[in-house]
């Protein structure tokens, strides 16, 4: 009896959240141990069915980076990268694309379909959902010297998205499943960082929420401590103070520019957490950092 008394406390607990998000749009980057672990996998897919259910417009963005790495040596092709970004010469963008569309894309779409939703998988040339322009990296050389540009191929930034197939999708009750492959004006294929798409997605949707899975608890302090919420000006403060440093900066910075865009609030929490995302958005503490205005 104890036990079924928590249950329906844990469901009280929820039911204010359940209210105030139904028929908001939430999105979602999925990667990291929670793309690779079975049982993330399937709880993952759980709580993206359960949002559905009552009434919540979930939008998932995901990425394969080492899935990507684990084909090209396969392959005998030694994977670069330059600031974090993959060197994406013509046969990694094959690769890449056929990863991430052909294979990943639709494992996702089939765990989610498994537990009761209605998946459709993307890409970025669906319907010109991610239309791209080649990324320019440059790197300065010193005062009153013109940057160095660093030619990292095919990789690309987010110059435009067309929500119209993502609301089209959402109105048949479906969940868009994406994958971060772009096309470019003349229909070229760009290779697109998983959480930049996610948060140009969030923003052209106006979403309620957009939700980053990673690795690591979220965002801490100096003491290593996890940061259960930020306002923008604490995050860039604590940017400026190297608190936030590394991999963690293009993270922070992705919740930023999406607030700064319209959306009304930013999540970085741990993958690795059974129901990772339910924990986050329905209890009152939640499991990772929210950043917000």
């Amino acid at each position: 009896m104890e036990n079924a008394v928590e249950k329906a406390k844990i469901l009280i607990e929820a039911l204010p959240y359940i209210r105030r998000f139904y028929d908001q749009t939430i999105v979602v980057k999925y990667g990291g141990s929670a793309m690779e672990e079975e049982s993330l996998k399937r709880n993952f897919a759980l709580d993206i069915v359960l949002l559905k259910y009552i009434g919540i417009n979930p939008v998932v963005i995901h990425g394969g980076g080492p899935q990507i790495g684990e084909v090209l040596a396969k392959m005998g092709k030694q994977s670069q990268f330059i600031e974090g970004m993959r060197v994406t010469d013509a046969e990694t963008m094959d690769v890449v694309e056929m990863v991430l569309v052909g294979k990943l894309n639709k494992e996702i779409v089939t765990l989610i379909n498994q537990q009761g939703g209605k998946a459709v998988g993307l890409s970025g040339k669906d319907g010109r959902l991610i239309t791209a322009k080649k990324l320019r990296l440059t790197r300065s050389r010193g005062r009153d010297e013109v940057p160095k540009v660093i030619d990292i191929g095919m990789v690309g930034e987010v110059k435009e998205i067309n929500p119209g197939v993502i609301e089209a999708l959402e109105r048949e009750n479906f969940i868009p499943v994406i994958a971060p492959v772009g096309v470019g004006e003349e229909g070229e294929t760009y290779n697109i960082n998983a959480d930049l798409v996610a948060g140009k997605v969030a923003s052209a949707l106006k979403a309620e929420k957009l939700i980053l899975l990673t690795d690591v608890e979220g965002v801490v302090d100096k003491k290593k401590q996890l940061i259960p919420a930020l306002s923008s000006k604490q995050a860039k403060r604590l940017i400026t103070q190297k608190v936030i440093s590394s991999g963690m900066i293009p993270k922070v910075n992705c919740c930023l520019n999406a607030l700064e865009e319209g959306v009304t609030k930013t999540h970085i929490i741990d993958g690795r957490v059974e129901h990772a995302v339910l924990l986050e958005i329905f209890t009152d503490v939640g499991i990772g950092t929210q950043i917000t205005k």
